[in-house]
């Protein structure tokens, strides 16, 4: 198992492990059109990377960010796991948004022009990246592309775990990438009353119990493992149980107040493991009211007295989607890597635990569709 990633905190291993041994963040003000927004953007040097990336290849010049993203993170973790193209790995990358900067810019010309572009239709659909992940791979395995909202690079993980049990394939690439700072889209968001407002020491205050308002933050990114059959000497972690779970809908954003889906998955992952052998969770916690209560009420109900540490990473890089489970995956492969728990700053004091063997993370997306994930060491 490898990983890479590219947010706000970084595009090495060793940069976004360096962010999360200190406590700041990487939100700030960003204008979209006519009004601003609180956002975690990629740094003017991770963008020069992504620039590079796109002048290297003729063929790359009309592909969206969230294509580039993974194109980037893809070829590193490829590399760092030793796989070659004749493994004929499969890759299941996903995304939440997909091409939205291009989908926006296309529909504009068309509005102002009543003509399509050419390449309108081509650029944006979502399996643009999984398959051109494949192409700048040369890999000849499967290709899957999917949208589950945010827990979709989890969903991700699911289904290469299947296929390689299936005995279909013996490596999966899994993921997902997020391009989404765009003015529609932190239109969209703000028009669910979610959004983060104001600019203060911690704007987006995932994993506070007390807040009374919402205080979501939108990130950018991509993140992706390597997944191998059988646990291999030079392994990063190891999947030891894996849950999902989707909730009967009641409002098409929100889950129920103890987060149902949240306590199926998490009671599927831990099916052969005591709750009192978890030693931290790494949660959805999006940053809003009911999102981050829901989700610990459903710990709760679980766990009882036997909690381990929690945490959360979107108070620090912001919540980006399709990626974000992806994320919460590696800020837990480097605790248990590291032998260190990574505290919320601003969150009530917890007892760190002695050692960390076992990480559960979580992610659901709009909808209650939850997926837990325990990784051990």
């Amino acid at each position: 198992m490898s990983m890479a990633s590219i947010s706000a905190l970084g595009s090495t291993q060793k940069a976004v492990w360096e962010s999360y041994t200190n406590e700041a963040h990487a939100i700030a003000v960003r204008s979209f059109g006519d009004t601003t927004a609180l956002v975690a953007a990629l740094s003017p040097e991770s963008l020069q990377k992504i620039a590079a990336l796109k002048k290297s290849n003729p063929a790359y010049k009309n592909l969206d960010n969230s294509v580039l993203y993974a194109i980037y993170v893809g070829r590193i973790a490829v590399q760092e796991a030793g796989w070659n193209a004749t493994d004929n790995f499969g890759i299941n990358m996903g995304s939440s948004r997909g091409a939205t900067a291009l989908f926006e810019k296309y529909h504009a010309s068309f509005v102002a022009h009543q003509t399509a572009e050419t390449l309108s239709s081509p650029t944006t659909t979502l399996g643009n990246i999984s398959s051109w992940v494949a192409h700048d791979l040369q890999t000849e395995g499967p290709e899957i592309s999917h949208s589950i909202t945010c827990s979709t690079a989890l969903h991700a993980l699911l289904n290469g775990v299947a296929w390689i049990q299936a005995g279909m394939s013996t490596k999966f690439l899994v993921g997902g990438s997020e391009a989404a700072l765009t003015p529609f889209t932190i239109a969209q968001m703000k028009a669910l009353k979610i959004y983060a407002k104001e600019e203060t020491a911690y704007p987006c205050r995932s994993f506070d119990l007390t807040k009374k308002k919402n205080t979501l933050v939108l990130g950018e990114g991509a993140a992706v493992v390597c997944l191998e059959q059988g646990i291999q000497e030079k392994a990063l972690a190891v999947i030891t149980g894996m849950g999902y779970a989707t909730e009967v809908l009641t409002h098409s954003v929100s889950i129920s107040t103890e987060a149902v889906c949240f306590q199926k998955s998490m009671r599927m992952a831990l099916e052969n493991t005591p709750v009192e052998e978890i030693d931290a969770i790494v949660m959805h916690a999006p940053g809003t009211v009911k999102g981050d209560l829901s989700e610990t009420r459903a710990i709760q109900k679980v766990f009882g007295n036997h909690q381990p540490f929690l945490t959360t990473n979107k108070w620090k890089l912001g919540h980006t989607f399709a990626t974000s489970g992806m994320l919460s995956v590696e800020l837990a492969v480097c605790m248990l890597q590291q032998q260190q728990a990574i505290a919320v700053p601003f969150a009530a004091p917890q007892k760190h635990p002695q050692k960390l063997k076992k990480i559960l993370v979580n992610a659901v997306g709009f909808g209650g569709n939850a997926v837990s994930v325990l990784l051990e060491k």
